[in-house]
């Protein structure tokens, strides 16, 4: 089992993360670290030699479907009309950067 986790320790890992803690976290998280890594090692002793590695945890794949090419018809100003906001021959869009 894992032991306790040090107040030096915690104070270490606060330092790493540039976060000041008070001592009443301090004392919060050595309970909390310990747990955490109680778990990890609790997962340490489940066999999983035959377990084939996965990205995640239910089967996915990309469905994909063939492109169509397709004819259009209309001059380049008659397309650009058919947008539901159009001006001085563009396609008018929102704004995605500011």
């Amino acid at each position: 089992m894992v032991g306790k986790i040090s107040k030096e320790e915690v104070e270490y890992l606060a330092k790493l993360a540039r976060v000041g803690l008070t001592e009443k976290e301090i004392t919060k998280y050595q309970k909390d670290l310990a747990d955490i890594l109680g778990y990890v090692e609790k997962l340490n002793e489940v066999d999983t030699d035959k377990v084939e590695p996965m990205a995640a945890g239910i089967e996915q794949r990309n469905e994909m479907r063939e492109d169509k090419v397709e004819k259009i018809e209309g001059t380049p100003a008659e397309l650009i009309s058919e947008a539901p906001k159009h001006e001085d021959g563009f396609i008018k869009v929102k704004s995605v950067l500011e």
